[in-house]
């Protein structure tokens, strides 16, 4: 019994110093992985609803409205639970966030294009597919330009 336990905590701590090893990481992913989730059902709400994907216009709103809410969620969340920022611009801070999500979303757009309106692929599936290259363009946006770390620390001195 006191054998396991030792096993047990053994684990534990392991599975710690992995979690705060990779914090930002795991992190990112978790709220990634919701704000798609979030993208995802605004999305698929409008195009089983009130929008269809079949006309180009109404595929590409159902798109915009599921990126405005991503973006919402996203911006919260990666500032202070991913890259815990601490820049009191938070107004420019939102204006990098959004323009670097504008430029991933023009590339979901172009795939959803390309492959849905063009090739006549299924919707569902490329969004899908569309959205795991946004997550890691997002990722990459928001850590080497707008939560930059140095950016805020030089310009709260």
């Amino acid at each position: 019994m006191i054998k396991y336990y030792y096993a047990d905590l053994l684990v534990v701590m392991y599975v710690k110093e992995l979690y705060q090893k990779y914090k930002e990481i795991i992190n990112y992913l978790i709220f990634g992985g919701l704000t798609t989730l979030i993208s995802l059902i605004v999305y698929y709400m409008l195009s089983l609803t009130i929008l269809n994907p079949n006309v180009s216009v109404e595929l590409q709103i159902a798109n915009l409205f599921s990126w405005i809410a991503g973006v919402l969620f996203a911006y919260f969340t990666n500032r202070e639970f991913v890259f815990n920022s601490k820049n009191e611009n938070k107004f420019k801070e939102f204006i990098t966030f959004t323009g670097a999500r504008v430029s991933t979303l023009l590339l979901d757009m172009v795939i959803m294009f390309l492959f849905v309106t063009i090739l006549k692929g299924n919707d569902k599936i490329f969004k899908l597919v569309s959205q795991i290259l946004v997550i890691v363009g997002n990722y990459l946006l928001s850590k080497l330009i707008v939560f930059k770390k140095d950016s805020y620390e030089k310009s709260s001195k």
